[in-house]
């Protein structure tokens, strides 16, 4: 019997303005306005339910560590191996999509992400948590290039960066939401409550795109057996990375020595990766590509704007829990973040222009400075209330960049297809690296300049200096109605002496944190603007030199009429 079941691969007819920009993504036919409506809605529920995910568990790690009962090193890991999925499979998402189609793909992975969310109700130990983790990190990444892809089918031609905009900028919603609400959900079934709401999203966005359906797309046969080579080489060594850099703070650098050892296994893989893909003739990773100027100055300044911005959860945040506060009350707190994320999501959408992608990220480094300057005046006393601008800042700034910085090489990658895996790779490693590095950085360096402060503020800490015993006079009328004993009582106001000593330490560590973070961020800004300003002026001089070569030209044309007349 002859096969009359049509090519998937054969080249398709496409209505003018329909055509997908590339393999693997949708068709952009005209929809009704309803119907753009419900697209750009369930763009943004399945955008914010990709990046829930991880923020449920990232924003909650001190009620899991309880609930599991594990050490603070050994709850690290879950925010850690759902990283390590998150980047690894990026590797073959975009070749996916445009082997199989987008059909299978949305359907195929939705269907993933609700069975794995399902086995976290299963979930009795920390062990099989990770696991678990680890598999929703691999499916949650599939859902944020889906809800982008949903979001272009909500507007026009004419607007589709404002889509990439909106669709981008949604993922930073979540951490904020995790801190708003995932108290109540804890309280509903401690830690199964987090996974039940996270079910129950992902079912909504299961049957959204069931009776929604993306247009169908352009397919190609792409897929070749180095790809996989190339991946399992790739994957297993940003996993390593992923896992030092998220556990190198908590187990320490310098005394762990499995840390070293992963570091140099993984650098070993990841090199042998970029050596077997620079000698293919049809690579997975255009390593060529990705070694021009541009592409690493634009991967360096992605890397350097997540790590300043990792400032907000290892820094502000990070202090506010260490004197005690949790997430209900830092409610107001996030509020003022959300309100700086949407605020960034909005300002993006009505002012981007692809002549002037850079300038978002000039406004973003600024806008980071000056936070990071405003946060560096803490005291023991600052709380929640006194960094809702600062925060806010950095929540605008988050989102404010993103979209222009992904979009900023995307006219390479249209004229060169291949170039799309590339290009995903790089930005989804600036993102996701860029973050765990800030947090090692900024955390790591907290961790010294308290060690340091605490050694200065103990030598002072001597009978000898008449402040520490007015101190300490104080504490001991302080606790004579509680203790009777004055040996006790002398005791307990030391004690107190110490602990309120140790938090001065930590704040002024802060400050040297966040005055870190303002000092990385003005570099990179001056580095972005002398960019920027050699780029004009070498626009400029090519400008002139091609008006003078018309002018010559034009002379010389005129000379030549007027020797043949």
């Amino acid at each position: 019997m002859p096969d009359n079941r049509p090519d998937p691969f054969a080249p398709r007819e496409w209505a003018p303005g329909e055509k997908p920009t590339l393999p693997g993504s949708p068709s952009t036919p005209l929809h009704p306005t309803h119907k753009r409506i419900a697209f750009g809605i369930i763009g943004l529920l399945i955008s914010i339910t990709g990046a829930l995910s991880n923020a449920l568990v990232t924003a909650n790690l001190s009620n899991l560590q309880g609930v599991f009962g594990a050490y603070s090193n050994e709850i690290a890991w879950l925010p850690a191996v759902y990283v390590m999925g998150n980047i690894s499979i990026n590797l073959l998402l975009v070749k996916f999509r445009q082997q199989f189609g987008l059909r299978v793909f949305t359907e195929a992975f939705l269907v993933l992400y609700v069975i794995v969310s399902f086995f976290h109700l299963l979930v009795n130990d920390l062990s099989s948590a990770i696991v678990v983790r680890a598999a929703h990190g691999m499916v949650a990444a599939a859902l944020s290039s889906l809800g982008i892809y949903y979001q272009i089918q909500a507007w026009p031609a004419k607007h589709r960066m404002k889509a990439m905009a909106i669709g981008l900028g949604a993922s930073q919603l979540a951490i904020p939401l995790a801190r708003l609400f995932s108290t109540g959900l804890l309280q509903l079934n401690e830690w199964r409550g987090l996974y039940i709401f996270e079910l129950g999203l992902a079912m909504i966005c299961l049957g959204a795109v069931l009776i929604l359906k993306l247009p169908p797309g352009e397919r190609i046969n792409v897929f070749e057996k180095k790809d996989f080579l190339t991946f399992m080489l790739m994957a297993p060594g940003m996993a390593l990375f992923c896992g030092v850099l998220s556990l190198g703070r908590v187990e320490w650098w310098t005394s762990t020595p499995w840390l070293g050892i992963c570091l140099a296994i993984g650098l070993v893989l990841v090199i042998a990766a970029v050596v077997l893909e620079h000698n293919r003739s049809n690579p997975l990773i255009n390593t060529r590509w990705l070694r021009t100027g541009s592409i690493l100055r634009l991967g360096i300044v992605m890397i350097m704007l997540r790590v300043t911005l990792a400032e907000q959860n290892t820094g502000a945040i990070g202090y506010l829990q260490q004197v005690g506060l949790l997430n209900d009350q830092m409610q107001e707190l996030a509020l003022a973040i959300l309100a700086g994320v949407i605020a960034g999501i909005i300002t993006s959408a009505l002012t981007i222009n692809v002549k002037h992608l850079s300038w978002p990220i000039v406004v973003s480094l600024i806008l980071i400075m000056i936070a990071s300057l405003m946060d560096a005046q803490s005291s023991p006393l600052t709380r929640a209330n006194n960094m809702y601008f600062s925060q806010f800042l950095l929540g605008f700034s988050s989102a404010f960049f993103i979209a222009p910085a992904l979009l900023l090489n995307i006219g390479s990658v249209v004229t060169q297809p291949k170039n799309l895996v590339s290009l995903v790779v790089l930005f989804g490693m600036s993102q996701n690296l860029g973050g765990l590095m800030g947090s090692a950085l900024l955390g790591t360096f907290q961790t010294w300049r308290e060690k340091y402060h605490s050694s200065l503020l103990g030598d002072q800490l001597t009978y000898l200096n008449t402040h520490v015993t007015d101190r300490l006079t104080q504490y001991s009328n302080l606790f004579n109605s509680y203790v009777g004993d004055s040996v006790l009582r002398s005791a307990q106001s030391t004690v107190q002496l110490q602990t309120v000593a140790t938090q001065q330490a930590n704040v002024l560590a802060y400050n040297d944190t966040y005055l870190l973070t303002a000092g990385m961020a003005f570099v990179t800004l001056i580095w972005v603007l002398w960019r920027l300003s050699r780029q004009r002026y070498l626009n400029w001089q090519q400008a002139k030199r091609d008006a003078e070569a018309a002018q010559r030209a034009m002379q010389q044309s005129t000379t030549s009429i007027s020797t043949g007349k």
